[in-house]
């Protein structure tokens, strides 16, 4: 009986065609009465699937023009035009399964959710420890955390440790908890074995609130009303009328199924769930998941925008974005030798390192006697040197030296994670890793605004500062730091007074909010999560400005609906006014409608087409062409990290030029010839993909800029005639700190206007 329920749609259309064209065949060979009994019963078939269809949209309270559709079967069946039924069951049929292909939604489970929630805790007792249910324990219990458990209560630290606390702020650097703070539950510890003291029970914990956040959010979303229903508060009272008076005037209840048969809705239940199918195979081409015709529409009707920040406007995951050596040591060696030792360690660091490391083409050795710190670094032996990577504290002691407290500062002003490497107990290097912002964030937000998004709010779990840097870069309005998952939710509510919300984002503590909007996005390229399942629309592809692309696809998907329908409905008005007239019988308004509806469909079907999107199509000529400028982009970027590094060490006291000259050698010979290829090959790759010369105005001039502050710095060298002046490094150190400016931003720009155009990676 379940499968009947699943599929009772499809088994209605069935036995209506095969009712129907038995019927004929017995009208053809002259059975008449045998063709009249079959289209009785194809017409007593539709007849019970609309008055249930009625029913059902009676107990819900809302509108239907199922109604009509009873109406004509009944009618048909009164004035004895059972062919006319027979073909109004077999409209209603297709329509039915057309509208539950159209609104057909993934079922939003909490399977991940539940299943990372934790079964058993494991007790502290005077007699050792005891594994007990979660449920159990009690305000007050000492319990153990291994490492690589998820904290199953909230509860005090015993001891200081480290947990990764993405499921319930998104961010994904572990954080260090000193002892006596209160950890959260859901979170994993990734450092030692931890003692808490627990300050709630299973129940009331954190986690267990999210669960609920969720749970609750999606009972509350309110249900998708169909175009259909909406056009039927009008429809509906106007074909009864005029059926009323067609009978009334004519004395002949013929004319009023003729009315109610030409009246059968079929472009509000065919045309629009066709485009609106139309429009979802459209989006998944695109890599767009949409999760039924509802999303579709709500997606098309969205006017403000919130997004998440890590592993939305941001990649998710560190990346090596500097190596800050001691006076006199090499960049490379340093970052060679961390990476080799990180080949071995699990820390969500190590990673970055070793991929930063291979693609500057290092060659990492295998380390021995590796030894993990959990929350702390990692050390071995490599080429018999003596080699450890770790937490600040952990490797500088109490007193660092005075490159390393700067290297510090600069880690906390820029919200960088920063790992020290040490060879043979000396310091020898620093390296700066941060969340580096998608390229595509700041183009989605304007195509976004341009497809009729009037509002985009930043709500990140980081801290305000780091959060309100991401924003202005990618220019939404107003940033919400530190937000928990009820703080999303409590901004939800607020921005739903200007409009239907899209909420986007990507991480588990992202679920309650994504179930709340009015359409919820998450993006799901590197694995499936519970947002992706507590969301309406997924991205599959590593992209988001594909939402921008999804949002113009729904919105041609809607327009073409609306048209659809009106043309549909204008012309079965135009025939319910010919029926009245006596001018059309039923079983030819019947057919009419037919025809009618086959135009409808023509024009809804256009939705599969491609229409106008933000994104741009490339040749395989261009794209081999930025794949391969992209590879020299990223081979000359420790270039730019290095002038800063260069200029750092400059003392004017006791000046070395050494550096700095080699510094300008390497521009000229490596960074210029990769910035005159941009010019000749990038520059105007990008323009033809924008359609205007005005797309590349900007890289062009910055192109010019660096050449010239290039042949500034030589020319400054080549006057320096034996020791420099104290002026001369003061303006040495301006002019590199210049160029390092001007070089950030002109990457950015690259990697915004350029490159963001090359297929995702990964």
């Amino acid at each position: 009986m379940g499968w009947v329920r699943r599929n009772l749609e499809m088994i209605v259309l069935i036995l209506s065609g095969v009712l129907l064209a038995a019927g004929g065949i017995a009208w053809w060979v002259s059975a008449a009465d045998t063709a009249r009994w079959l289209w009785i019963a194809d017409t007593l078939l539709g007849l019970v699937f609309a008055l249930a269809a009625t029913l059902q949209a009676a107990r819900q309270h809302r509108p239907t023009v199922d109604i009509i559709a009873v109406l004509a079967l009944a009618g048909a069946l009164a004035v004895d035009e059972p062919l006319a039924g027979a073909i109004i069951t077999l409209m209603l049929a297709t329509g039915q399964v057309l509208e539950a292909m159209a609104d057909a939604r993934a079922r939003r489970e909490l399977s991940l959710l539940t299943a990372r929630a934790p079964r058993t805790a494991t007790r502290v007792t005077a007699d050792g420890l005891v594994e007990i249910a979660v449920a159990d324990v009690v305000i007050g219990d000492r319990l153990l955390v291994r490492p690589g458990e998820v904290v199953p209560v909230d509860g005090r630290l015993a001891q200081d440790s480290t947990f990764d606390e993405s499921a319930l702020t998104g961010e994904p650097v572990p954080v260090e908890r000193p002892a006596g703070e209160d950890v959260r539950s859901g979170v994993v510890n990734v450092a030692g074995p931890a003692e808490i003291l627990t300050t709630t029970t299973a129940e009331t914990s954190t986690y267990a609130a999210l669960v609920r956040l969720v749970e609750a959010a999606q009972a509350t979303s309110a249900p998708f009303v169909r175009t259909a229903d909406r056009w039927a508060i009008a429809f509906v009272p106007l074909t009864l009328v005029l059926a009323g008076v067609a009978w009334a005037v004519s004395a002949d209840p013929v004319r009023a199924v003729a009315v109610l048969v030409v009246a059968t809705p079929c472009p509000l239940l065919l045309a629009a769930p066709i485009a609106i199918v139309s429009g979802l195979s459209r989006a998944a081409r695109l890599g767009v998941v949409v999760k039924g015709g509802g999303a579709l529409e709500q997606l098309a009707r969205g006017k403000v925008v919130i997004v998440d920040k890590t592993g939305t406007l941001t990649r998710g995951r560190p990346e090596l974005a500097d190596v800050i050596t001691a006076p006199g040591y090499d960049a490379d060696v340093a970052l060679r030798l961390a990476a080799s030792v990180d080949q071995l360690s699990a820390h969500v660091l190590a990673g970055p390192i070793v991929e930063a490391a291979r693609a500057r083409g290092l060659d990492l050795a295998m380390p021995a006697d590796v030894i993990e710190t959990h929350g702390q670094g990692v050390e071995g032996v490599v080429d018999g040197r003596r080699i450890r990577v770790g937490r600040y504290t952990w490797i500088a002691g109490p007193s660092p030296e005075r490159w390393i407290r700067r290297v510090r500062r600069r880690a906390d002003l820029d919200g960088s994670a920063s790992s020290l490497v040490e060879v043979d107990d000396v310091v020898v290097a620093a390296l700066l890793l941060r969340d580096p912002i998608r390229p595509d964030a700041p183009r989605m937000v304007r195509a976004l605004r341009a497809a009729g998004v009037t509002r985009v709010v930043l709500a990140t779990g980081d801290r305000a500062d780091v959060g309100t840097a991401v924003g202005r870069i990618v220019g939404v309005d107003q940033v919400l730091a530190d937000c928990t998952p009820e703080d999303k939710l409590t901004a939800l509510g607020r921005e739903a007074a200007h409009g239907a919300t899209i909420m986007v984002g990507d991480g588990i503590n992202d679920a309650p909010a994504l179930a709340a909007a009015d359409v919820g996005v998450a993006l799901a390229a590197r694995g499936a999560t519970a947002s992706s399942e507590a969301a309406d629309v997924v991205l599959t592809v590593d992209r988001i400005d594909a939402l921008a692309d999804a949002m113009a696809v729904a919105k041609r998907s809607r327009r073409i609906a609306l048209q659809a329908v009106g043309v549909g409905m204008g012309l079965s008005l135009l025939a319910m006014i010919a029926a009245a007239w006596g001018l059309l019988a039923p079983t030819v308004g019947a057919a009419l409608q037919e025809v009618i509806d086959l135009l409808a469909i023509a024009i809804a079907l256009r939705a599969v087409l491609p229409g106008r999107l933000h994104s741009v199509a490339l040749s395989e000529e261009d794209r081999a062409t930025l794949a391969s400028l992209h590879e020299e982009h990223e081979s000359v970027a420790p270039l730019v990290e290095r002038l800063a590094t260069v200029a750092d060490a400059l003392d004017a006291h006791e000046p070395d030029l050494a550096d700095a000259v080699a510094l300008v050698d390497a521009l000229e010979n490596d960074l210029l010839p990769h910035e005159r290829a941009d010019e000749e090959r990038l520059v105007p790759l990008v323009a033809r993909a924008r359609g205007t010369d005005e797309a590349v105005a900007a890289l062009s001039r910055t192109h010019a800029e660096i050449e010239h502050q290039v042949g500034r710095l030589r020319r400054l060298l080549d006057g320096i005639d034996g020791d420099p002046e104290p002026d001369d490094i003061v303006e040495l150190r301006r002019m590199l700190y210049g160029l390092y400016g001007v070089l950030r931003l002109h990457n950015a720009q690259e990697d915004e206007d350029a490159f963001s155009l090359m297929p995702a990676r990964g």
